[in-house]
């Protein structure tokens, strides 16, 4: 009984590692996602979510379809973008899959929360041909961080100096004299508009979670973890941390311009 209850625990531990950082971040730009929509559409009316949805839409649904592809669900419909219905969706794609196959199972968890990393993916991509200066330093980031297997004082703080130098590479003098930083801008704002997740998302994420906790508990009970090392657990979480970073930034950024445009039509 003890042995059990220790597995449940550990568990319950290694999972939390393992996706608590992304359902944490996924909360947070849900609540930037929903004020930022409420002062677009304040400043210049609801036509605004159409604006920004005409990209960021489409990158939100294509990122569920992207990832359901990977896990080998089978994808019955697909609508990148439409005028907000009734309960605002703008967008969807309908997926099946065999409930008899753990690994399309766990992939509910990631598709998801695919509108999280394809979007951040897509604004990466985005400054690599825009602001490559800023690309640099964002690799840079990856890079260094893919070597820390302890997180500690001195480790943080580096981290946030990096992530310092990367927004004044961001909003550098030279980039306000160069367009392409201003579409970058604009694009990544769509973008960010609506990486959060719905509450379909939501759903159908917490079902690939529960299989997530029953396959990690299984490779506890059977003695499979030394893929669950701390130190691996720990570059997982600063890797994965580096992306959602990022999102969390230019979310952010995305609400402050978005309050400061009400303040001025206001």
């Amino acid at each position: 009984m003890r042995f059990l209850i220790q597995m449940l625990i550990r568990t319950c531990i290694e999972t939390v590692y393992l996706t608590g950082i992304i359902i944490l971040v996924g909360m947070l730009l849900g609540i930037m996602r929903n004020y930022t929509i409420k002062n677009f559409a304040r400043s210049f009316g609801m036509k605004s979510i159409m604006i920004t949805g005409f990209i960021g839409v489409p990158v939100h649904e294509m990122s569920h379809a992207i990832f359901a592809a990977i896990f080998g669900h089978k994808i019955t419909a697909v609508k990148l973008l439409q005028k907000p219905d009734e309960n605002g969706v703008m967008g969807y794609v309908e997926h099946s899959y065999n409930q008899n196959s753990i690994y399309q199972q766990v992939g509910n968890f990631f598709i998801g929360t695919a509108p999280i990393f394809g979007g951040i993916l897509s604004v990466v991509a985005l400054m690599r041909f825009m602001i490559p200066r800023a690309y640099d330093e964002f690799i840079s980031i990856l890079k260094v961080n893919s070597h820390v297997t302890v997180i500690n004082k001195a480790v943080a703080v580096h981290i946030f100096s990096m992530y310092k130098v990367l927004i004044k590479n961001i909003f550098s003098t030279a980039n306000f004299h160069n367009i392409y930083f201003y579409m970058f801008l604009f694009i990544a704002i769509c973008i960010c508009s609506h990486i959060s997740l719905s509450y379909a998302d939501i759903r159908g994420a917490s079902g690939g979670l529960i299989t997530i906790f029953l396959v990690l508990l299984m490779f506890n009970v059977v003695g499979w973890t030394k893929y669950l090392s701390i130190e691996n657990i720990v570059k997982y979480n600063v890797l994965i941390t580096v992306f959602l970073s990022l999102a969390v930034l230019l979310s952010a950024i995305t609400f402050l311009i978005s309050l400061v445009l009400t303040v001025i039509k206001h």
